[in-house]
């Protein structure tokens, strides 16, 4: 029976890479690239990662583009206190950016500012100067302008940060990270860096991200090569006897082996995925669809609408999310680096952040047509095919 396109696949293996950032403490990514394989070499991930660094704040914080501005938060940041380094209204600057004016921002998290702020003549400082609005100043400023009757100078303009002036973003329902990235072409690790975003790289609906620009410093990538066709991609090597003639065959049979060769220590070469099955199957049933790297990045497994879904591995609960139908998926981050990803599913037993043991129940599959779970396997950023863990 064919299956059916899903738009879960996009969202799970998106959203699944939550639990691979949180993981690592920081960031990191998910190659969902649900296109058919084109011709020629693919530098799709390699353009993806050519993104330039997001330029440096001034001193109280911004940067600013000719057409909006927004605030980097500090170490302890609230809205309200970057509100009232800027001079700005604390609940404006939370309603304009989707979040209450008390709540604590991350280190280097971006705030969309709803209203242009006076900008510093000159070059933008470094992010982390030490530095205040100089009051004092512009009060004088003023009063001496007052007194001589000169007329009230414009806002001063700031120097314009070096490169193109990036897509602010507005986030929608059921976005996330991992759907917007793969939207714009560039990786999650260069927007989580651009935005400040957290371990688990979650989003708000109506939040501001600034979409990483190339980096114009990258030379342009190498036209492609069809390199499906014969002789295409790469050079036939000159046989070595085009220069010297080969030597002589020694056609006399080899002296018979006297002693039996030792037996090479198979046990010491194993490696993590085939020592001997380490995850157990989440569910029991046929596999209906295999592991594709780029194009599936896991297993499906056939089993009735209704079946406990059971952790493959004892771990922590490290991401439970949705994809745009508002499908849950379920996320669990083992010791090792190792992460499960479970889709398709209904009934979540367990809560982000919970301990689960080994072939606990976390979920049931959810009704379709065929009912299946995406199971799927992750060590560090990268998919990996999940059978040669698999009991």
């Amino acid at each position: 029976m064919p299956l059916p396109r899903m738009p879960i696949l996009r969202a799970s293996l998106a959203t699944a890479a939550l639990a691979l950032l949180t993981a690592c403490d920081d960031t990191g990514t998910f190659d969902i690239d649900m296109r058919g394989p084109s011709a020629g070499l693919d530098t799709t991930e390699a353009a993806r990662r050519a993104t330039a660094p997001r330029p440096q704040p001034d001193a109280r914080g911004v940067i600013s583009y000719p057409n909006y501005q927004v605030a980097v938060a500090r170490r302890g940041d609230t809205v309200a206190t970057v509100a009232g380094r800027l001079g700005l209204p604390a609940g404006d600057l939370a309603r304009y950016n989707a979040v209450a004016p008390n709540a604590p921002l991350r280190e280097g998290e971006i705030l969309a500012l709803p209203s242009r702020v006076a900008e510093p003549v000159g070059p933008v400082a470094p992010a982390g100067t030490p530095g205040k609005i100089d009051v004092t100043s512009l009060a004088s400023g003023a009063i001496n302008r007052a007194e001589t009757g000169a007329p009230s100078a414009q806002a001063p303009v700031a120097a314009k940060p070096a490169g193109a002036e990036p897509i602010r973003h507005r986030v929608l329902r059921g976005e996330t990270a991992y759907s917007i990235a793969r939207a714009y072409n560039v990786s999650v690790r260069a927007l989580a860096d651009w935005n400040g975003l957290g371990g688990d790289l979650t989003v708000r609906e109506g939040q501001y991200l600034l979409i990483p620009v190339a980096d114009a410093s990258r030379p342009a990538p190498v036209a492609s090569v069809d390199a499906s066709l014969p002789g295409q991609g790469s050079r036939t090597p000159e046989p070595p006897s085009a220069s010297q003639p080969l030597p002589d065959e020694d056609t006399k049979p080899a002296a018979a082996a006297t002693e039996k060769p030792a037996s090479p220590d198979l046990g010491a070469e194993r490696t993590a995925a085939s020592a001997g099955g380490r995850l157990a199957y989440p569910v029991s049933g046929k596999i209906i669809r295999a592991y594709q790297k780029s194009k599936n990045e896991g297993i499906d497994i056939a089993a009735a609408a209704g079946t406990p879904v059971k952790a493959a591995e004892a771990g922590t609960v490290a991401a439970i999310t949705q994809d745009t139908e508002q499908v849950p998926i379920l996320v669990i981050r083992h010791e090792g680096g190792l992460l499960t990803v479970y889709a398709n599913i209904e009934g979540i037993t367990v809560s982000k952040g919970a301990k689960v043991s080994r072939g606990q129940t976390i979920a049931k599959v959810r009704s379709a047509n065929p009912a299946f779970l995406h199971f799927e396997v992750r060590q560090g950023f990268d998919s990996v095919d999940p059978m040669p863990y698999l009991q």
